[in-house]
């Protein structure tokens, strides 16, 4: 399985592999990269865990689905920043997709209800 957004567009041929900084070699992203990964495929497990929930027609998914809201969009908005970081200064420019894809994540913290909302929402069903 591919890595999706963000993970997909960081390859060895980008800028991120080849930047120095104080004429040395930067180092490789390869730890920041493994943690993005984990942290995109345990997101991804939990929203499909509550379009599991919904499809068997269980009835208290909402505290899961807010969890599953808030987490996913916290983590692309951390991987899309981890991004930038590893691609430099690259990563604010237009041309790299990084740039859209850091507007794109911080979007969806926003819509839909705030991740502070999703938050109520979880406190909420823990409490009763």
């Amino acid at each position: 399985m591919e890595p999706p957004g963000a993970l997909t567009r960081i390859t060895v041929r980008d800028p991120a592999s080849t930047r120095s900084l104080f004429g040395a070699a930067a180092g490789s992203p390869v730890f920041m990269l493994a943690d993005m990964a984990t942290k995109v495929e345990a997101a991804r497990l939990l929203v499909y865990n509550v379009a599991e929930m919904i499809d068997r027609d269980e009835k208290n998914f909402s505290q899961y689905s807010a969890m599953a809201k808030m987490y996913a969009s916290d983590i692309a908005m951390q991987v899309t920043n981890d991004a930038i970081q590893i691609l430099g200064g690259y990563g604010y420019m237009k041309e790299y997709p990084a740039e859209r894809m850091m507007r794109d994540a911080k979007i969806t913290q926003i819509y839909e209800g705030t991740n502070q909302i999703q938050r109520l929402v979880i406190a909420r069903a823990l409490l009763m």
